[in-house]
C-alpha cells in the first residue's frame, strides 16, 4: 500500500505526493484538465500545440530543456483528448530546480511570434508525418467523426485539420493559455526521494503565488446514442487492406469499465488470447489483430483492428470478427481464462508501483478523476467483474446497430 499524502494551496492546484526512498531522485507531474474535447471546433489542435509551446520559454526562463539538463534531469509530455501531462525526473539534491520551471510555465509563457511559429511548424511537421505522409495515418480522421456527431471526440488530438494549426494566431493561444492552464486547473504529483514536509514547502514556494483564474466550467454536448450501423469505405496507396471496428462503450467513471477493459484482453492480450488463437493462429483469417479500449474520461470507444491474411475479404475478416463478439454475447467466458486475465491486470499494477514516475503520473490521474485514494482500488475493481457482467456488457454493446465499421481497401 503506498502512503499518500494531499495538499490544496490557496490558489486551487492540489497536490498529492508520495514518498519512494529506494530512488535518489524525484518526479514532478503536471497534470492539465485540458485536452482536445475542450477546444473550439473551428480551432482545434490547440492542447497538442501546447504540449510544444510549454517547451518554448516561459516568462522568466527562455530555455526550459538547458537548466534541467544541467541539474541531471530529464522530461516529457503527452496529450490526449481529455490532459495535457507533463512530468519530469530529476536528482533528489536538485529537486527544486524541478518546482521552479514548472510553476514558472504554470505563470505564465513567453508568448511571441517566433516561439510560436517555430512550434507551430514542428507541429505541422508532425501532422503531415503522422496523418497525411504516413499508411492508415488518417484512420482516426475517419473513424471518430464517423463514431461520434455531438461530442468533441469526433476529432483527434492533433486536430481536425492542419489548416487550424497552421492559422493559430498569437491572441488565440494567448487566450487558450490563460483559460485552462491555471493552478485551479491542475494537479501537482510529487514522488521519489523528498518528504512530505519538504514537497508542501516547495510548492507553497514556488506555486503559491500564481493567482488563480476563472476557468470556465465544462458543458459538453452528450452523444446522442447510435441507432444504426455506420460504415465507411476508403481506397488509399496502402499496403494492405485493414478492417477498422468500433463499438459505443460507458466512461471511464462507470462500473462498466472494468468490464470493458476485460473484454479488450480476452479477445486481444498475448498469444493464447481469443481473436490471435481462432482467427490468426486457427483459421489463418488475420494476419494481425488486436482489441483495446479508449480508455477516456467521457463515453469511449471498444476498437478492434486487423490486417486480414493474403486472399481474405474484408467481408469475411468482418463477419468472423462478429462471430468472436457473439460468442462473448452468449457463452459466459470459464473462469481460468477470466481469472488469468485478472491475474494480468494486479501483476501489472504492483509492478507499476514500483516505479516512483509511474506512481506520480497515477496519483495525478486518479486525482483528477475522482480522488488519489481511487488508485488502491483498482485491483478490486476489476477482480469483481463477473462472467455474467461481460456477458450483459457485450450483449447491450457489440450489436450491429451500434458499430462502426471502416473498411480501408488498398488501392
Amino acid at each position: 500500500m503506498l502512503k499518500i499524502n494531499r495538499h490544496v494551496l490557496s490558489n486551487g492546484l492540489r497536490l498529492v505526493h508520495s514518498q519512494d526512498d529506494s530512488t535518489q531522485m524525484v518526479a514532478l507531474n503536471v497534470l492539465y484538465n485540458v485536452g482536445a474535447r475542450d477546444e473550439n471546433p473551428e480551432h482545434t489542435g490547440f492542447a497538442h500545440l501546447f504540449e510544444h509551446l510549454m517547451f518554448g520559454g516561459s516568462v522568466n526562463i527562455p530555455d526550459y530543456d538547458a537548466p534541467l539538463q544541467l541539474a541531471g534531469g530529464e522530461n516529457n509530455a503527452w496529450t490526449n483528448n481529455d490532459i495535457t501531462n507533463y512530468y519530469l525526473t530529476v536528482p533528489k539534491q536538485n529537486v527544486e530546480t524541478g518546482f521552479w520551471l514548472e510553476s514558472d510555465r504554470m505563470l505564465s509563457l513567453d508568448f511571441n511570434e517566433r516561439s510560436l511559429e517555430v512550434q507551430r511548424g514542428v507541429v505541422m511537421e508532425e501532422f503531415k508525418q503522422r496523418c497525411l505522409n504516413q499508411p492508415y495515418g488518417d484512420v482516426s480522421h475517419l473513424l471518430r467523426p464517423l463514431a461520434y456527431k455531438e461530442h468533441p471526440y469526433q476529432w483527434p488530438t492533433i486536430g481536425k485539420e492542419l489548416s487550424h494549426i497552421a492559422n493559430a494566431t498569437l491572441d488565440q493561444v494567448k487566450e487558450f493559455f490563460f483559460r485552462f492552464y491555471a493552478p485551479n486547473n491542475a494537479v501537482l504529483a510529487v514522488t521519489g526521494n523528498i518528504s512530505f514536509e519538504e514537497t508542501v514547502r516547495l510548492t507553497e514556494k514556488w506555486f503559491g503565488p500564481i493567482p488563480r483564474r476563472e476557468v470556465p466550467v465544462r458543458n459538453l454536448p452528450q452523444e446522442p446514442r447510435q441507432m444504426g450501423e455506420r460504415r465507411l469505405t476508403v481506397e488509399r496507396n496502402v499496403p494492405l487492406d485493414s478492417l477498422f471496428m468500433a463499438y459505443h462503450m460507458c466512461e471511464r467513471n462507470h462500473p462498466d469499465y472494468y468490464a470493458f477493459d476485460i473484454l479488450s484482453d480476452i479477445l486481444s492480450n498475448g498469444r493464447s488470447s481469443r481473436l490471435n488463437q481462432r482467427l490468426v493462429q486457427q483459421k489463418q483469417l488475420f494476419s494481425s489483430i488486436d482489441a483495446y479500449i479508449s480508455g477516456s474520461i467521457d463515453a469511449g470507444l471498444f476498437h478492434i483492428s486487423g490486417k486480414p491474411a493474403a486472399g481474405v475479404s474484408l467481408e469475411q475478416a468482418e463477419e468472423a470478427v462478429c462471430e468472436e463478439l457473439k460468442i462473448l454475447q452468449t457463452e459466459l467466458i470459464a473462469e481460468h481464462e477470466l481469472e488469468k486475465v485478472k491475474n494480468k491486470f494486479e501483476s501489472t499494477q504492483i509492478f507499476g508501483y514500483m516505479n516512483y514516475l509511474n506512481v506520480a503520473t497515477n496519483l495525478a490521474w486518479f486525482e483528477l478523476n475522482g480522488q488519489v485514494e481511487d488508485m488502491e482500488q483498482e485491483v478490486e475493481r476489476y477482480r469483481a467483474v463477473t462472467a455474467e457482467q461481460l456477458r450483459t456488457v457485450a450483449q447491450q454493446a457489440f450489436g450491429r446497430e451500434s458499430g462502426v465499421v471502416l473498411h480501408y481497401k488498398s488501392s
